[in-house]
Order: C-alpha cells, then structure tokens, then sequence
C-alpha cells in the first residue's frame, strides 16, 4: 500500500490490489476515500473531520493528474 502523496497530516495511499475506478484511500485521525475519475468524489469517510475532509479534497482536487497517474503506474 505505497504512500503517493503527505501533507497536512494526511497520508493519500493506493491499495496494491484495489479496484477500479481509480481512488485514492486518505488516513489521519480517520479515513477518507476518494475517487479521481471521472471526477473527484469522496466516496466515504470515517472519523475524519470536516476540515480534514475539506483538505483532503483540496489537496486531491490540486494533485489529481499525480494521483491520477501513481494509481495506473500501480495498476498496470
């Protein structure tokens, strides 16, 4: 489960093994998961705050096109 990005406090990490479409998992004191296409979405949260949620979204929203390209590297 590679670390593809930290800031924040927040790791943004992709599951070796996950499925499509393509997503990022966020940890801190909670968790977060967000989906990169078509669009950015959070998918679920759990325990995380609303500003960390609200960063976790910015910080996506800005690096899309990273996370984008480590989840197909990734993936195959």
């Amino acid at each position: 489960m590679p670390t593809i990005h930290r800031e924040y406090g927040l790791n943004f990490v992709v599951y070796v093994d996950d499925h499509p479409p393509p997503h990022v998992h966020v940890t801190g004191r909670g968790v977060a998961k967000i989906e990169l296409e078509p669009d950015v979405v959070i998918v679920e949260t759990r325990n995380l705050s609303k500003a960390d949620v609200a960063k976790a979204l910015a910080v996506v929203s800005l690096r899309r096109d990273a996370m984008l390209e480590a989840w197909k590297r990734i993936h195959g």
